[in-house]
């Protein structure tokens, strides 16, 4: 199966024109995941798929991530989540954080592993606002000043699903998919704030508006301020692409090298609906960056940021 790929301008994401409803070979597999790791996300365009589909193309870019939130996955497609402002009954049909939702973040960060990769395919499409922005981390942690590059190595942060939940409910008057779900009582874990890529070994920013706790042996104050100042560096525009969605659109972006964030869409008149999938990286060794609470030094003073 033939396919084309243009790059966006800047360099950061491309458009790849392909079928993936059609069986690909292995170069073409290879070319996608190479293409992921030099261009951060990928948009395929006018795309056919059926939610067997949508796991096959997952699939090409590593092992199908099942251990997502089960209050909003697809039956019998436990890889699945439905991501959707659409109410029925009252309740949303899928994860939907409010109207005004915008939360700078890489998936899965409040648990031990990040995802590896994201998907997103784009079923009903509103007409105005939902867009995805994406930022450019990996970009971003290079044009750091040298100073600020060495005051954060080695430092840590604590990603707290609980923080994430409290922080979504604030911020949407009472509403979180977080709060909600199944997964609603992981354990807070540690991260780096700089994470060294596993295939590329390209260095980027680990941020998160609402889910991070705080830093390890940091004070609050100075906490809050550091996470201000490196994800406001880290959304400017020029490190932002907006992805304006298109019904039959899928993005895969590199999880581990990029924060994306929803943008406002107004429910009572544009609907969305999309299905997510997530790659896991490899589960090798024991699980990194478990919070052991007993032994760890950290204020719970709310930390929040905002870009």
């Amino acid at each position: 199966m033939k396919y084309s790929l243009r790059p966006l301008q800047g360099g950061f994401g491309a458009q790849v024109d392909c079928d993936l409803s059609q069986p690909g070979s292995e170069t073409r597999s290879r070319d996608l995941v190479n293409a992921l790791h030099r261009y951060r996300f990928l948009v395929f365009p006018r795309q056919h798929l059926n939610h067997a589909d949508l796991l096959a193309a997952t699939a090409i870019f590593g092992p199908v991530e099942t251990d997502v939130d089960r209050k909003y996955t697809v039956g019998g497609f436990p890889g699945i989540t439905v991501v959707s402002n659409i109410l029925e009954e009252g309740s949303p049909v899928g994860i939907y954080d409010g109207d005004q939702e915008e939360e700078w973040h890489a998936d899965g960060s409040f648990k031990p592993c990040l995802s590896q990769a994201t998907l997103l395919y784009s079923v009903i499409t509103p007409s105005r606002g939902g867009e995805t922005r994406f930022a450019d981390t990996t970009r971003a942690y290079t044009d750091l000043p040298a100073h600020l590059k060495q005051q954060i190595e080695g430092l840590r942060a604590v990603h707290s699903i609980q923080q994430l939940g409290a922080q979504q409910t604030e911020a949407s008057g009472g509403t979180s998919s977080a709060a909600a779900g199944s997964l609603a009582n992981e354990p807070e874990v540690e991260h780096p704030l700089v994470q060294v890529h596993p295939v590329t070994g390209t260095r980027a920013l680990l941020l998160g508006s609402m889910v991070i706790k705080g830093i390890v042996g940091m004070d609050p104050e100075e906490t809050r301020a550091l996470l201000s100042d490196l994800l406001r560096w880290a959304t400017a525009e020029h490190y932002v692409h907006s992805h304006r969605w298109a019904q039959g659109d899928l993005v895969v972006w590199d999880n581990l090298a990029t924060l994306h964030t929803a943008s406002p869409c107004d429910s009572s008149r544009h609907h969305r609906l999309l299905y997510r999938t997530s790659v896991r990286q490899p589960r090798t060794g024991l699980p990194r960056g478990r919070l052991a609470a007993s032994s760890r030094e950290l204020s719970h003073a709310d930390t929040t940021v905002r870009a």
